[in-house]
């Protein structure tokens, strides 16, 4: 009972990285139809900028602020010089090949400053673990999961009871009918790329005290987010999130009760098995293009 505890508070632990970085995936495909696939990068860029941050002297709570707000901001510029000069063009090869070319060029900058090796976030939260029915775990790890599902949350509110937010809504619906109704469609898709990488870079500050910051940190978790995102169906806010969480608690069973090399391979042929029975993904809506 015990270590089944413990490998679910884990699981969810890093499940809910998994689920903002899915759910970061969900708010740029509903704007654009396009994703950044450096988006593991912004995960990268919060966390190892708020490791310098703190090591050239700010406090820790500026230096991670600061470093979520440049994740954010390089979410904005990708989006401006890699992802729109390719929509709409029928070229969805283009914003592939140069967002994957950012993201190289990115943990490459990365390990050229930061160095090659792993360098912990100091945090209060994994100063000393606590007992939850005989489970030990970080408080880091608890609110991880309920960050996740609060970004949730605060994104739904958002869409529904800000103007932003229905603008947002609108551009995912129709883009033309949007533009229409004196919508800037292209500024909307920015600010969605921009909450996107801010969600990555927040993720990548809460996760680094667990797990330690470094330039390719975000290489895997940004892959299992998109994983996660086509699993929860990357239509679906809810479902990404929902979906974060439990493909993290699955992987911790496995392995647990396998092995750590059995866990990408049940992982993504979860993901291989979603697609072919469910190819919008469980909680997905089927989208249909009229043309």
């Amino acid at each position: 009972m015990t270590t089944a505890l413990q490998y679910t508070l884990s699981g969810l632990a890093i499940g809910g990285i998994y689920a903002l970085v899915a759910l970061g995936f969900h708010i740029m495909w509903s704007a654009a139809k396009a994703v950044n696939f450096a988006h593991g990068d912004t995960l990268m860029i919060g966390a190892v900028l708020a490791v310098m941050g703190i090591d050239a002297g700010l406090p820790p709570p500026l230096a991670c602020l600061l470093a979520i707000l440049a994740g954010a901001l390089f979410g904005v510029v990708l989006e401006r010089f890699a992802v729109r000069p390719f929509i709409g063009t029928n070229a969805s090869i283009g914003w592939m090949l140069t967002t994957i070319a950012v993201g190289i060029m990115a943990e490459s900058l990365a390990t050229m400053q930061f160095g090659g090796f792993s360098r912990p976030l100091p945090s209060p939260g994994v100063a000393g673990a606590i007992s939850i029915l005989g489970a030990g775990v970080y408080p880091q790890e608890l609110v991880i999961p309920a960050v996740a599902l609060l970004a949730m949350a605060g994104l739904h509110a958002m869409q529904r009871h800000t103007l932003v937010g229905r603008a947002m809504q609108a551009v995912a619906h129709n883009r033309q009918a949007a533009a229409l109704m004196g919508i800037n469609v292209d500024r909307i898709v920015m600010f969605s790329f921009g909450l996107a990488a801010l969600f990555g870079a927040g993720a990548g500050v809460l996760v680094a005290p667990v797990i330690q910051a470094s330039a390719s940190i975000g290489v895997l978790l940004g892959l299992k987010g998109f994983a996660v995102a086509i699993i929860g169906g990357i239509t679906s806010g809810p479902g990404v999130v929902l979906a974060g969480l439990a493909f993290g608690v699955m992987e911790k069973f496995v392995e647990g009760y396998v092995s750590t090399a059995a866990r990408e391979i049940v992982g993504f042929s979860a993901m291989i098995l979603v697609l072919v029975a469910f190819p919008q993904g469980l909680f997905g809506r089927r989208e249909i293009f009229k043309v």
